[in-house]
């Protein structure tokens, strides 16, 4: 009979910083291998970006040519955007890119500005149209400056536990499901294969072949989307998809859609190039609805983010100090037209855990490539072209890794306690209902079921109860605030004491290491 050893009846122990990652915060791969992770993140970010744009500029009343620019715009803003905040913001590395949040505001205004005179010009709708979206995201971006640099969002953040972290990063992960399978369906001959190759390429052949470059485990992304694109290439060209609908076409073809005629060979995007912003109160409440969320979903990436980098939890202020630059690329975004928000990228935070390398630079080097292909337009468009399905396959597995991010957090709570059974059920469960009621009531009435005649006052509804992460923060904050209030054993069953340490910059000589600006810029934004 075999006597188990003693240490294989202890409970893992708990780990303030991931373990297992190949290169954290601070290190950085080789040069040549850093060039490949950089473009792979490049191509995942870029997925959103073209989503975000086949939805809003149809509804603005614009073709090809304005599709192409606005992809163009969004990426040159991503570039600058991402570049800023892994400088002077939270220095995590993170991708700062387009936001499906701001949809709602936007397509208001893009629907309420068509309807306004059906007799104008196409392209005269699509400018005015842009013109009120910047005015909105510039008011937007001002309101998350505000929140983040006065330091509203550190007090805010400050009083985040364990506890109510897991719910609210999880349902960052799980929130935007829709995008993932449902999207993969449209063209399942093409998604479903390459999310299987993606399985198998990152978690089936580095331990199959026990390859010590790890090549699979770190370019899955890029060999998936080379196969997948080259089998929808070879689908495309052998007529398989003649004389099928044109919803298939579009999902499945590789030459429906659209970017690479109506882009421009060399193009430079530049401030109020449509004109400049028009102010309506109404657009900017909704949009400021949508900041707001944004910094919601926002904050739970950054979290997930400083995991998969092998840091330690972020401090409030450097929470706060994020948020305020997030609010300078809102007001960049408004100033460059492209007709979205922005927010930190949860695709690609999850390809941080994929490849087990959390480098800054990375994502740095991926910001040149976001510049680069932003200007030089046919190029960057034949790259945007990669059939959708294709892009949703990466997302399944992508937003995973960040919704288990969350999960992660359970090892600082007492799982044990019904108090926090309750607060973690509730705040899930209720974070993945209320959504979905929001969303069927306005598939089926047309408008949401807060419905009054002021129109921003329901979008505003709308989009904060449309947002998963929101739900789950506001629900798991308020009731780990005041469920058993003043008994002792609350702060322990939340995990409090864990992160205590690090409310406060200076505890933790690692907070300093991680998250201190360069070039001593911390006096002009103290991290208090």
């Amino acid at each position: 009979m075999t006597v188990p050893k003693v240490d294989e009846f202890l409970p893992h122990p708990v780990k303030i910083q991931l373990p297992g990652v190949e290169f954290c915060l601070n290190s950085s791969p080789r040069w040549h291998e850093v060039v490949i992770l950089a473009f792979q993140h490049y191509l995942v970010m870029l997925g959103t970006i073209v989503i975000i744009a086949t939805i809003l500029v149809p509804l603005l009343g614009g073709g090809d040519a304005e599709k192409a620019e606005m992809v163009s715009n969004m990426l040159f803003a991503a570039g600058i955007n991402t570049l800023l905040q892994t400088w002077f913001g939270t220095r995590l590395p993170v991708v700062i890119g387009g936001s499906f949040t701001y949809l709602i505001p936007t397509v208001s205004i893009a629907l309420s500005n068509s309807e306004y005179d059906q007799s104008q010009d196409p392209d005269d709708i699509f400018q005015q149209s842009i013109q009120r979206i910047q005015g909105a995201l510039i008011i937007a971006g001002i309101l998350q400056m505000v929140m983040g640099f006065l330091g509203f969002w550190r007090i805010i953040t400050r009083f985040i536990t364990p506890l109510s972290v897991v719910p609210f990063v999880t349902l960052t992960g799980l929130g935007l499901f829709v995008y993932g399978f449902p999207r993969l369906a449209k063209c399942i001959e093409i998604g479903l294969p390459a999310l299987v190759l993606l399985v198998i390429f990152s978690q089936y052949f580095p331990n199959l072949l026990k390859s010590r470059s790890a090549v699979f485990e770190r370019y899955a992304v890029l060999l998936t989307v080379a196969f997948a694109w080259i089998f929808a290439e070879l689908l495309t060209i052998s007529g398989a998809y003649n004389g099928r609908s044109v919803n298939t076409q579009f999902s499945c073809r590789t030459d429906r859609a659209g970017l690479i005629s109506g882009a421009e060979w060399i193009r430079i995007p530049y401030p109020f190039q449509y004109g400049g912003p028009v102010f309506f109160a109404g657009d900017a409440f909704a949009a400021m609805a949508a900041a707001i969320v944004a910094m919601i979903e926002s904050t739970g990436t950054f979290i997930a983010a400083s995991r998969f980098a092998s840091a330690t939890p972020v401090p409030p202020s450097v929470l706060s100090r994020g948020v305020g630059w997030l609010g300078v690329g809102t007001l960049i975004d408004g100033a460059l037209g492209t007709g979205n928000g922005s927010t930190a990228s949860v695709e690609n935070t999850g390809l941080l855990g994929l490849t087990r390398i959390g480098s800054r630079r990375v994502v740095q080097i991926s910001a040149g490539y976001m510049l680069f292909f932003s200007i030089l337009g046919k190029f960057g468009a034949l790259i945007a072209s990669i059939p959708l399905p294709i892009v949703a396959a990466l997302f399944c597995v992508l937003y995973s890794y960040v919704a288990a991010a969350g999960l992660g957090f359970l090892q600082f709570c007492n799982l044990n306690s019904f108090r926090t059974k309750f607060i973690l059920g509730f705040s899930v469960f209720m974070a993945l209902s209320i959504p979905q009621y929001f969303n069927e009531y306005f598939l089926i009435s047309g408008h949401g079921p807060v419905h009054t005649h002021a129109i921003w006052f329901n979008n505003i509804m709308q989009v904060i109860f449309t947002s998963a992460p929101a739900v789950a923060l506001g629900l798991a904050y308020l009731l780990d605030a005041t469920h058993s209030y003043g008994q002792g054993s609350v702060r322990r069953d939340s995990g409090r004491h864990w992160f205590e340490k690090f409310w406060v910059f200076s505890a933790d000589v690692r907070s300093e290491e991680f998250y201190s600006l360069p070039y001593n810029l911390d006096r002009f934004f103290p991290s208090f």
